[in-house]
């Protein structure tokens, strides 16, 4: 026999064993999907498969799984969904870990406040997740500062006149990498900062880690409890040696805070920042009422705020987060955006554009008809709560989606937030003793009736984007550089051009905003002639519109 002919021979052989071991695998594998009372998880079962399988190369004949054909009922049985939760659990993130900050922090479950930890210069006047993850931390505050260079040319522009010198800033936002980036503006402008968390899953921890290693004392991590929450505040007000004069702030909490506990401390206030819907509305109560007794910058009704972070980073952070978190399919759903506002617009848009089949809710008649005119039907919530497959709310108000109007969603409806505060969804209606909550992956709860039928709640009604995602950093850099300039001008101010109200940020530093993030699209912007100036009765450097124009 000729040596081809040996080798061809040896070859069939060596593949027919591996064909009979495959077929082996196969047979053991069906003999363990067949059987039904297998209490396997998924782990388990891809385990066992694997190990079944030999290792040789692949040989060409294709192995025959046994398929089990079940029936299966319009929601999941009780057992079912026990081993469903189980299955997915163990796979994913029950710590408060999330696509917006990309450590695991399930490998410590001890609460940062019963834990000691020193920075590199000795400091232990903070409390985070963990310090030693500042490196990581530095590296995102690194990649932000790349898109953020508006801010870092304003940085650069005064840090030599430290206009902040002696501010002693409170600071209760989001802290994230590019929050970080404005947190260390003011520092290098002049200012000491104390800063805490205004949401409990939005905290980036590597970048807290980052923060306090500069020296920053930062009190915050994320999934923090209620207390920790309130404890976070009053460590960063009530320290000894340390009174702040200047607060920035996001959602009113920590202003709220040093109103009620701390009124001496309130009274010396030199001026505060505020860049939410729900912070302002407390400050015009405040007002209102004759209890503001200091300056106040109402940044979230500047145009820059309004118009870009309220617009453009909804339009791109809503389908973000809602992808990360649940995997949906936009195309062909019918969605229902709560509020017409520029949050709501944004939302609208990118839903439509994949899509979606958007309806929306106002009570103001001309988002209403904008809205119309934007092509969406404006309806009541009840008249298509039992046919929508998502609700997003953006109003700032509360008990816009309430227990009754929960009670008659379909199965598998989803149910978040876009607003600041978490008072939009009645979440708190849902903690009775007989609905369950499985916790599937983190910032997604399944809240699951009696009959079986299950609505996704994401981020427990909290905000959405910075709690299961992230968002845009140029579109912060324009929102960031509107708050350092607001405390710029709030901490300089001669004493009587801000009295005990709150203020619009004027029309010349919202243009000076714009401006400084022009270059980095490459922008030229047209200059008036002094006849054109003259014909308009404007100054040639602005400002360019009065204050009552509507962008």
């Amino acid at each position: 026999m000729s040596e081809p002919a040996v080798e061809a021979k040896v070859e069939v052989k060596q593949a027919s064993k591996e064909v009979k071991e495959s077929e082996n695998a196969a047979e053991k594998y069906s003999a363990m999907t067949v059987s039904k009372n297998s209490e396997m998880n998924m782990g388990e079962l891809a385990s066992s498969v694997f190990s079944a399988v030999p290792t040789h190369k692949p040989v060409k004949k294709q192995i025959q799984f046994v398929e089990e054909k079940q029936e299966f009922s319009r929601f999941p049985t009780k057992t079912g969904r026990r081993s469903l939760s189980r299955s997915i659990s163990q796979s994913s993130t029950d710590s408060y870990s999330s696509a917006a900050s990309y450590t695991d922090s399930s490998d410590d479950e001890t609460s940062p406040r019963d834990k000691t930890q020193i920075n590199s210069k000795g400091s232990s006047d903070f409390c985070v997740k963990n310090i030693k993850q500042n490196e990581f931390g530095r590296r995102e505050i690194e990649i932000a500062e790349q898109d953020m260079s508006a801010l870092i040319s304003l940085r650069k522009r005064a840090q030599s006149e430290k206009p902040l010198a002696g501010a002693k800033i409170v600071g209760c936002t989001h802290i994230t990498a590019q929050t970080a980036v404005l947190i260390e503006t003011l520092v290098a402008l002049g200012a000491q900062c104390r800063w805490t968390a205004c949401n409990i899953y939005s905290t980036q921890n590597e970048v807290a880690a980052a923060l306090s290693e500069t020296g920053v004392a930062v009190f915050a991590w994320k999934g923090e409890s209620e207390d920790d929450f309130w404890w976070c505040i009053d460590r960063c007000v009530n320290t000894e040696g340390w009174q702040p004069n200047m607060i920035l702030d996001d959602g009113g909490d920590l202003t709220h805070w040093v109103y009620k506990k701390y009124p001496n401390v309130f009274k010396k206030i030199r001026g505060i920042v505020e860049e939410s819907v729900t912070g302002v509305h407390r400050l015009y109560q405040l007002s209102k009422a004759g209890k503001l007794c200091v300056p106040a910058m109402n940044v979230n009704d500047s145009v820059t705020k309004q118009k870009f972070d309220n617009l453009y980073c909804c339009r791109e952070s809503i389908l973000d987060g809602l992808k990360r978190t649940t995997d949906v399919m936009f195309g062909g759903k019918q969605v229902v955006i709560c509020g017409y506002g520029e949050v709501g617009k944004g939302c609208c848009a990118a839903l439509k554009a994949l899509g979606a089949i958007v309806y929306v809710t106002e009570i103001d008649p001309i988002c209403a008809l904008q809205a119309c005119m934007d092509g969406f039907r404006v309806v009541k919530l009840n008249e298509v709560i039992r046919q929508v497959d998502i609700i997003i709310t953006c109003t700032g108000n509360k008990n816009v989606v309430t227990r009754d109007q929960l009670d008659r969603m379909k199965n598998g409806s989803i149910v978040c937030n876009m607003g600041h505060s978490n008072t939009e969804i009645d979440v708190a209606s849902l903690r009775t003793p007989e609905l369950t909550w499985e916790r599937v992956r983190s910032q997604v709860d399944h809240v699951i009736w009696p009959d079986g039928k299950r609505v996704i709640l994401l981020a427990e009604g909290r905000l959405l984007n910075l709690s299961c995602s992230t968002v845009p950093t140029f579109v912060l850099s324009i929102t960031a550089t509107t708050q350092a300039l607001a405390l710029i001008e709030l901490y300089n101010a001669p004493e009587g051009r801000y009295k005990q109200d709150v203020y619009l940020l004027p029309k010349k530093m919202d243009e000076y905003v714009a401006s400084l993030h022009l270059t980095t699209f490459d922008a030229h912007l047209t200059e008036l002639t002094d006849d054109q100036a003259k014909y308009l009765g404007l100054n040639k450097n602005g400002p360019f519109k009065p204050n009552y124009y509507r962008y």
